[in-house]
């Protein structure tokens, strides 16, 4: 598949990439993410054991990778418009049957439509936003990584709602917080109907075999890893925040802090994002995500939590852009949504396992604990392989 025709200049490109972002802060944001603050909440009140309640993220996940690998030949048939918008209202209609329903199988259903509209609306979001970001080389980083402060809105957004809806409302309140959170992704939703997507898609049979997955294969691993790791800590810290006695405004601030360190990440991260030289740069994003995750280990108190949620969420959001740095710098323009799919697909699969078997390793050994410990390893293992990778060609477009 071929991406589509650079668009016409156009004279806000941060702007309409910030809107495109919108469908990232829906489904994943708010889609995904969000379910760590009324964890604690449907798990008491649902009776769920941790690997009851680390599935309803693996079905989410599921539903990503799904949606991962048959985003290009949606795109293809429907269009570029018509992928993120569904996309995005899919996610909205599920947030809605969350709201609807305690039974463990409709959720599941609900979680697994969530997973398949975010990818979508992520696939082509993310393969847009690279090629408007073209149109101005010079700051071509600095514009992509706007669309990767998506899920930071969503997450900031649903930090400021959730815990102080649960709060006033009282135990057995998570369908409100569901409700709450689907009235927003509405709104959200809302300006992606507003703006004129580019849809202009030239599709060939032969760019799929311009992609080699061998020579990236270890970055494709080190991948794996950041999904298998990242979700961990961010299906499970609200409730080991709140283990440690953290109330509603605790936990606000804590998952508002990372939402918040997304906004920094474009400035952040630059000068890192501009290296043409493998995979260097997610290795020093992905070892800064690793200490993130390690820092909880520490301790309950709140200022390793407000350490760490910051160190975590600026380097968690630009592991992604990283990515998408990585494919532009090796692949011409036409491969892009190819090889944006095949990242995604490898982190889909990590963070299929990750909820659940992390949630098994902390019911057999009874803490939380462990769960950061086996997050923590497993980015510091990802940020290794990184570490490892060569660059696959020159790149095809010069990127500063």
């Amino acid at each position: 598949m071929h991406a589509p025709e650079r668009p016409t200049p156009n004279p806000h490109p941060a702007r309409l990439i910030l809107t495109l972002s919108l469908a990232a802060t829906v489904g994943l944001g708010i889609g995904r993410f969000a379910y760590a603050l009324v964890l604690p909440d449907m798990r008491e009140d649902l009776g769920w054991s941790y690997s009851a309640a680390g599935f309803m993220n693996t079905i989410n996940a599921v539903g990503y990778l799904v949606g991962a690998l048959v985003a290009s030949r949606l795109i293809q048939r429907i269009g570029w418009s018509a992928a993120i918008r569904g996309g995005t209202l899919a996610c909205v209609a599920a947030l809605a049957t969350c709201a609807l329903s305690g039974n463990f199988v409709a959720l599941s259903l609900a979680r697994l439509v969530l997973g398949l509209g975010a990818a979508v609306g992520f696939v082509a979001g993310g393969a847009l936003a690279a090629t408007i970001a073209q149109s101005q080389p010079a700051r071509a980083n600095f514009l992509l990584s706007l669309f990767y402060a998506g899920p930071g809105i969503g997450i900031l957004a649903s930090g400021l709602i959730a815990p102080f809806t649960l709060q006033y409302f009282g135990p057995g309140s998570w369908w409100i917080v569901w409700w709450a959170l689907t009235l927003l992704s509405v709104a959200m939703t809302i300006p992606l109907f507003l703006i004129r997507i580019e849809s202009s898609v030239r599709f060939s049979e032969g760019s799929h075999a311009s992609f080699a997955i061998l020579p990236v294969l270890i970055y494709l691993a080190s991948y794996f890893l950041f999904g298998a790791g990242y979700i961990a800590y961010m299906t499970f810290m609200i409730a080991y925040v709140r283990d440690g006695g953290g109330g509603a405004a605790a936990q606000a601030a804590f998952w508002s802090l990372i939402g918040l360190s997304a906004f920094v990440t474009p400035w952040a991260w630059r000068g890192v994002l501009a290296l043409d030289r493998g995979g260097l740069a997610t290795a020093i994003i992905l070892g800064t995500n690793a200490l993130g995750a390690a820092l909880p280990i520490l301790g309950h108190s709140p200022a390793w939590l407000a350490v760490s949620a910051v160190v975590f969420g600026v380097a968690f959001f630009a592991v992604v852009g990283s990515t998408t740095a990585f494919v532009r710098f090796n692949y011409p323009s036409e491969v892009w949504p190819t090889a944006i799919a095949a990242m995604t697909i490898s982190f889909g699969v990590g963070q299929t396992l990750g909820p659940i078997v992390v949630g098994a390793i902390t019911d057999a050994l009874g803490s939380l604990s462990y769960a950061l410990n086996v997050s923590a390893g497993l980015l510091a293992l990802g940020a290794v392989l990184s570490l490892c990778q060569r660059k696959v060609g020159p790149a095809k477009q010069p990127v500063p």
